[in-house]
């Protein structure tokens, strides 16, 4: 069905503001989490199985693919851990995606020639630079989503439970390695969130200018799904290897100094990964995060579209 175009609505200052179009970000981000969220912890699941650095330090070692890997959370842990991590997810997303809105329009405008038109390299440049400041300010609640999607998996091999909420996990990680630790991971997690928001953000930014340009659809849901879907698509593309590399290194055991015990870094990760396991374990966990990204923009971008217009606002 469509939805009205900008022009149905008289776009108030309020409804366009920074705080308005920051919060209706959050609350498209939080729907299409909560829909989306146990493809990501299957994924997770997926990206440290078969992990050989994890296998000599005393993890059982696993080959499981995405339903079974997913069926088997929910026969062993039950059905709700499939939503393990919500909650700092959600806490993520009150800082990532209202910034990365606002930073990628703002880089837009700064970005448009001279007809007010955006150039598929200067889409991407804006999506880079914006999905890399606000995943350095989100990181530390990546971390304990992370840790807290992994827990369960180390206690079904035998290990004792470190935490069972966020908060405890916050104080965890701060007494392992310090206010620092927080950033554990963060160059690969802002890489991939670069990377991710080159294919979000550009991507459907860009397609929908080019539908409603050149073939004249309107500013409607269809047009909306079409560019969400290609954004999904490239995003899990070029995002995938670096989020491989950064649920590694945020998932490794810490030692006394604060450091991870399995690798050294991203380089050592990669070289670690690519010699021990192959070239495409960089891409373990393509699928769920695919399935994850590919509905993730289209609930994202079609409830803030439509929120937008509900409230009187532009739409992205």
């Amino acid at each position: 069905m469509p939805v009205l175009r900008n022009a149905d609505h008289p776009a108030g200052k309020a409804t366009d503001s920074v705080a308005a179009r920051y919060g209706v970000a959050v609350l498209g981000s939080w729907a299409a989490e909560t829909a989306t969220y146990p493809f990501d912890l299957t994924k997770t699941r997926l990206q440290i199985q078969s992990e050989v650095a994890a296998a000599k330090h005393g993890y059982k070692m696993e080959n499981h693919g995405m339903i079974k890997t997913a069926v088997g959370i929910a026969k062993q842990e039950g059905v709700l851990k499939l939503w393990t991590g919500l909650m700092p997810m959600f806490q993520r997303h009150a800082i990532y995606s209202g910034c990365r809105l606002i930073l990628y329009e703002r880089f837009r405008d700064a970005l448009k020639d001279d007809d007010g038109k955006v150039s598929l390299a200067a889409a991407s440049i804006g999506g880079l630079a914006a999905g890399s400041l606000a995943q350095l300010v989100a990181s530390p609640t990546d971390l304990v989503k992370v840790q807290m999607q992994a827990e369960g998996r180390r206690v079904l091999q035998g290990k004792p439970p470190r935490f069972t909420n966020c908060r405890q996990a916050y104080r965890l990680l701060y007494t392992e390695a310090g206010i620092l630790g927080f950033w554990r991971g963060a160059i690969p997690n802002v890489q991939r969130a670069a990377l991710v928001n080159m294919g979000d953000l550009a991507a459907y930014d860009y397609s929908k200018q080019f539908l409603i340009r050149e073939f004249g659809m309107a500013d409607t849901m269809l047009v909306h799904a079409m560019a969400a879907f290609a954004a999904g698509f490239v995003a899990a593309v070029v995002g995938t290897p670096a989020d491989v590399l950064k649920t590694r290194l945020m998932n490794q055991p810490v030692g006394p100094d604060g450091r991870g015990t399995l690798y050294r870094g991203m380089i050592d990760c990669v070289q670690q990964s690519v010699k021990n396991e192959g070239i495409f374990s960089l891409y373990k966990g393509f699928l769920p995060l695919w399935m994850r990204l590919g509905p993730w923009a289209l609930i994202n971008w079609i409830a803030f579209e439509n929120i937008m217009l509900a409230i009187g606002g532009h739409t992205f």
